[in-house]
């Protein structure tokens, strides 16, 4: 095989490689108080970190759950605790922790999983969306944060409008929660609470989001230039395997 054909060919694999990384996901619609947003997730790049958050969102576990952190240009932050009529919100029940898929970037409108400081494989049902790029601290901090969906253009408006709703502190893990028309001094009510409803998926197909291309996780590429990304990982010890061969046929055409 001639040097060009073998670098042709090369070329041709890793782009077909390439393409099948496009991201596939089921789409869930997040009902709220404030209004109603959809999220694409990364059912094949964050596969157990989505399979994680459908399990809680199949058994009705995220319904009632309220916004318990705003930070303005950062995140709003739910997922972890339920409000059923009585002050304080109570935690709902978590399931054993996951191993941590940072392959995506933490840009502006991607949902990803909260954890514990000093722990990468500590996330369980908490979540957060970023309210703008966070990729600089995100990305990296504790071993990466997982992004394993986006919120869709229209949503991020809701997204958005809760993150404008003004933030108390109220101790503990309510030390930065939104709540509207709050006196500050009552125990906060379903008046003042930014709760969801419910979550539910809308559509199972996993391909229908096959078009989105997230960015992937700067931090993951490691010098020798293979992506952390499951078959991403693969692509790369496949190239890497073809430029071995491609460098003993220069050697042997060169004695």
């Amino acid at each position: 095989m001639k040097i060009k054909q073998l670098i042709l060919l090369i070329s041709i694999i890793t782009i077909s490689l390439l393409s099948s990384l496009k991201v596939q996901a089921t789409v869930v619609r997040v009902e709220t108080n404030e209004g109603n947003f959809d999220i694409n997730l990364y059912d094949n790049g964050t596969p157990n970190t989505v399979s994680n958050f459908l399990a809680y969102v199949n058994n009705g576990d995220y319904s009632n759950v309220i916004f318990h952190r705003s930070v303005n240009n950062f995140i709003i932050q739910s997922g972890g605790f339920a409000y059923n009529g009585d002050w304080p919100a109570q935690a709902i029940f978590a399931n054993p922790s996951i191993i941590n898929e940072p392959v995506y970037s933490n840009v502006r409108g991607t949902i990803a999983m909260a954890k514990l400081s000093g722990n990468a494989n500590s996330a369980t049902n908490q979540w957060f969306i970023n309210l703008t790029n966070n990729s600089a601290n995100l990305d990296n901090q504790n071993g990466g944060f997982t992004a394993f969906g986006e919120v869709t253009t229209a949503g991020m408006v809701v997204v958005d409008q809760i993150a404008l709703v003004p933030q108390y502190n109220l101790g503990g893990a309510f030390a930065e929660i939104p709540l509207n028309n709050y006196d500050g001094t009552s125990d906060p009510n379903d008046n003042n609470l930014i709760y969801i409803y419910s979550i539910d998926v809308i559509d199972s197909t996993v391909d229908s989001a096959s078009g989105l291309n997230p960015p992937l996780n700067s931090s993951q590429i490691n010098p020798g230039n293979t992506l952390n990304t499951g078959g991403g990982g693969t692509m790369g010890l496949f190239i890497l395997g073809l430029l071995v061969l491609f460098s003993r046929y220069n050697y042997r055409k060169s004695l």
